[in-house]
């Protein structure tokens, strides 16, 4: 077995030159010329205004003399500094364009990273609760028919009525035998656990599996979001306009139009651009997104008649809420 891990990328060499501090060129061919043209042109200059009108006795003025000579050198010298300038800012360009483009390629990485090191856990994670649940409904449903005072009888057999005592009814489901599902854990569990360390959270999901529409509603908003971080969309990454605890009512008692189209608060262009893109290439997609929409509605009119303005306000807040109004603008719900 080989001691490399799976999920990681083989290393890749950086650019080279990324990393390394940059060195300042000794001598180059630009000095080495410069001072070869102005070594040629002195020599050129003293030729002629020392030696070659030596013997004319017609020397040039003095301050001529010495501009003639020197200005040449000058700008020799302005020109290799401007060319040694302009390269020395082409490798700056180069390398700060490789550091770029390393940054870009290591955050792709880790988001891929991210997101195939979190999804597997999270969705093995509710696995485990629902598998839980399940064990939680058959317990509950054989426990339900014993007595105290006598051994149980086997879910087959009828259980007879002892005087003024009231008969049990087998096949009673588990979730008329649990207490009714409080608000709060219904709206933390549609934020779903914020770690793995967050026994609040697994806690309040676990009670609401309890609970079949809730567990329905809770699927399915896992579906979505796992297809939605497959684009790189993250609930957590989108700031929505917060509609009014009135709006949220409103919609829920059956209100489309204008009237709720604060709840479509959504406006990161590139998650709706991703989204929609999805929606029509994907049929799959398409399919979950809208079996979620309704879900959601469904739940939202149960739950708003005796829901407070704050519990509507937490609702709205929570990722499954999120993912709701994103969809819901896509697809044109509040329009």
């Amino acid at each position: 077995m080989s001691g490399k891990s799976p999920d990681r990328d083989p290393a890749r060499p950086s650019p080279i030159g990324l990393y390394d501090r940059p060195r300042r060129p000794g001598v180059t061919g630009i000095e080495i010329v410069a001072l070869a043209l102005s070594v040629l042109w002195l020599a050129v200059s003293v030729y002629i205004f020392f030696i070659a009108e030596a013997g004319t006795g017609q020397g040039v003025g003095i301050i001529v003399s010495m501009m003639a000579v020197f200005l040449p050198v000058a700008m020799i010298w302005v020109a290799a500094t401007a060319t040694r300038a302009s390269r020395v800012m082409r490798e700056e360009s180069q390398r700060l364009q490789a550091a770029i483009d390393a940054i870009r390629q290591a955050y792709i990485t880790q988001q891929q990273r991210h997101a195939a090191g979190h999804e597997p856990s999270v969705t093995k994670k509710l696995d485990e609760i629902a598998a839980a649940a399940k064990k939680t409904e058959t317990a509950l449903a054989t426990f339900s028919t014993s007595r105290r005072d006598r051994p149980a009888v086997p879910l087959a057999v009828p259980v007879e009525p002892a005087g003024d005592q009231g008969l049990l009814e087998l096949g009673t489901p588990a979730e008329a035998l649990s207490p009714p599902l409080s608000n709060e854990d219904l709206i933390r569990a549609l934020h779903f656990p914020e770690t793995a360390e967050d026994t609040e959270g697994f806690a309040a999901l676990r009670r609401a599996l309890k609970d079949r529409k809730a567990a329905q509603l809770i699927q399915a908003a896992q579906d979505v979001l796992t297809l939605l971080s497959h684009e790189g969309i993250y609930m957590d990454d989108l700031r929505p306009d917060m509609a009014r605890p009135e709006v949220w009512r409103q919609f829920a008692q059956g209100a489309r139009g204008r009237t709720v189209a604060a709840l479509g608060g959504v406006r990161d262009r590139s998650s709706l651009a991703l989204t929609a893109g999805r929606m029509k290439q994907d049929p799959i997609f398409r399919d979950a997104a809208h079996h979620f929409l309704r879900l959601f509605d469904r739940m939202l009119t149960s739950f708003e008649p005796e829901a407070s303005d704050q519990e509507l306000s937490a609702l709205g807040d929570t990722r499954t809420a999120r993912a709701f109004m994103l969809l819901g603008r896509v697809t044109g719900t509040f329009d």
